[in-house]
């Protein structure tokens, strides 16, 4: 059984305001988010990981591969009328949040559409919450605010003007990025940055 309801997705009205975004709060079937959660990797430190340098059971690796197929490439590109034929798919782990995370930004230009889905149970702080900004410099200044809770999914376009960002959270924080991007370039520009960083992480987790 699949564990996404992509027939929520296609349920849901793209927002054009201020950007084009979408919210699905039931994105993952309830059953499935239950053992995907059980399989999620641990992860101990704040950052973005690379699925290659994290540990995750099987129910977690077949929700990932469920995110790459063509079916869910074919729903996000008719809803945001975009062609994603081709284009490379770069996925992120997170697990740990830092009081500094969540600044404003609009994702680096090489993405074209970003997809957020939360892991995180019965979500009460008022903190961490995504919003949809209308402006690069008022936190409070926003369209949407999206609690990080499990099954949740946040996907908007990329463009100078998707400002998003939370209000300082520190703690456990868990989220899957996923990024249809313009080349495979970044991808492996994307890989190879984020391995390092890991790696540094447990380097000084030991020492």
């Amino acid at each position: 059984m699949s564990a996404i309801d992509l027939d929520a997705f296609r349920a849901t009205r793209l927002e054009r305001e201020p950007y084009d975004h979408l919210v699905v709060s039931g994105f993952l079937r309830p059953d499935a988010m239950r053992i995907i959660g059980a399989d999620y990797p641990e992860i101990s430190k704040a950052g973005s990981y690379p699925l290659s340098e994290l540990k995750f059971g099987p129910a977690f690796a077949a929700l990932i591969e469920e995110m790459r197929t063509p079916e869910m490439e074919d729903a996000f590109a008719d809803k945001f009328d975009i062609d994603l034929a081709g284009r490379p798919i770069m996925v992120t782990v997170r697990g740990q949040c830092r009081a500094k995370d969540g600044r404003i930004h609009t994702d680096t230009e090489d993405k074209l559409i970003t997809v957020l889905v939360y892991f995180n149970n019965d979500w009460q702080n008022l903190d961490g919450r995504l919003r949809i900004l209308r402006s690069s410099d008022n936190i409070e200044d926003y369209a949407s605010e999206i609690p990080p809770q499990a099954g949740t999914l946040l996907a908007f376009r990329r463009s100078d003007r998707s400002f998003h960002g939370h209000t300082s959270f520190k703690g456990v924080r868990r989220v899957v990025q996923l990024n249809w991007v313009k080349d495979s370039r970044v991808v492996r520009r994307e890989r190879t940055r984020h391995r390092y960083s890991a790696k540094f992480k447990r380097f000084l987790q030991f020492n």
